[in-house]
């Protein structure tokens, strides 16, 4: 549901261990992985993961929602961890078996970013070596996942973030997708998004992050998308 990315102690997954969210910059996909890392910590006894580029996400730190209290001892239980580029990350996964607690979520934000194009191609000696590696470490973080899982009651969730570029190769491993489009934008510079998930049930979330908060406008069923987004802009006055 798209729902697990806003509501304040929602559910903090359903059936998906392995999902991905695909949008444009300044969409706010970070703000979305963080509330989904703060509501699945709220709910599970396990810590969350959260990898990401230390100077990125402290140049533009996450908005969360209204009324989120940020001493919340919740926030303890969600593990930051700053790397640089994607060998970290496969070293996280090739060592995830010998964890003594797994997490109960795993969430990379701006996925791709960490594949660099050049020192990928040299590595692989392929021009394509960027789109190899990225397939490697998506199969690694599969099974890291998959092992996880075969060893817990609760379930262990991979969710990562990206540009919709990648889909083709998100689509190899992952069979739940999230997608962002923009909705309509205001006059003081600020947008409406569209969160729309792949399949199942036909649910959007129309979100902004206004005034430094992620705001969840509506929640609708059953809409096309193309109709939402014109609604959005009547609902705006535009």
């Amino acid at each position: 549901m798209v729902e697990r990315f806003f509501f304040h102690g929602g559910d903090g997954g359903g059936e998906e261990r392995m999902m991905v969210l695909l949008g444009p910059s300044e969409s706010g996909k970070t703000s979305l992985l963080f509330q989904f890392a703060f509501n699945c910590a709220l709910r599970s006894r396990e810590d969350v993961v959260f990898i990401c580029n230390r100077r990125r996400i402290e140049s533009k730190p996450p908005c969360l929602f209204q009324g989120i209290d940020p001493s919340s001892e919740v926030f303890r239980r969600i593990r930051m961890k700053y790397i640089e580029d994607d060998e970290a990350i496969k070293k996280y996964f090739a060592a995830f078996h010998l964890l003594t607690n797994f997490p109960a979520a795993v969430i990379i934000d701006d996925f791709g970013d960490f594949f660099d194009e050049r020192r990928c191609q040299q590595r692989y000696r392929n021009h394509r070596g960027r789109d190899m590696a990225m397939v490697r470490t998506l199969s690694l973080a599969s099974d890291a996942i998959s092992h996880a899982n075969s060893r817990l009651a609760e379930p262990c969730r991979l969710l990562l973030a990206d540009n919709p570029r990648q889909q083709f190769i998100y689509n190899l491993w992952i069979s739940c997708t999230f997608s962002i489009t923009t909705a309509s934008e205001e006059g003081d510079g600020s947008s409406s998004f569209v969160l729309t998930k792949s399949s199942g049930r036909k649910r959007a979330a129309v979100y902004s992050t206004a005034l430094q908060y992620l705001v969840l406008q509506r929640v609708t069923e059953g809409e096309d998308e193309e109709d939402l987004r014109l609604t959005v802009k009547t609902d705006d006055g535009e």
